[in-house]
């Protein structure tokens, strides 16, 4: 988790906050202080409160129940690849507003 998490902040910085649930990759305390020393802070979801971020539990429903449910990968990048493909066949239709 460390290792991804240094990998972003070098991309694109470090951010003020990172929003995540409470789950035992964000809770840990290594992980907990290495994001307190990069001066980031953590802003958990409260347990059984998804609307907090909806967006994100949007997405992950479609995702699964218009894509993955129906599909089985042999491999990592098979599945990297069918992904990108689905991605780009349903943006057009969900714009962002």
């Amino acid at each position: 988790m460390i290792a991804t998490l240094a990998d972003l902040f070098s991309l694109r910085g470090i951010p003020g906050h990172i929003r995540s649930d409470s789950g035992s990759d964000f809770i840990a305390a290594a992980v907990k202080n290495w994001i307190a020393a990069a001066r980031a802070r953590t802003a958990f979801i409260a347990k059984s409160n998804p609307w907090e971020n909806g967006h994100i539990q949007s997405f992950n429903g479609k995702l699964r129940d218009e894509f993955l449910n129906g599909e089985i990968f042999c491999s990592l990048r098979e599945a990297q690849l069918a992904i990108e493909q689905w991605r780009h066949y349903t943006r057009p239709a969900r714009t962002h507003r």
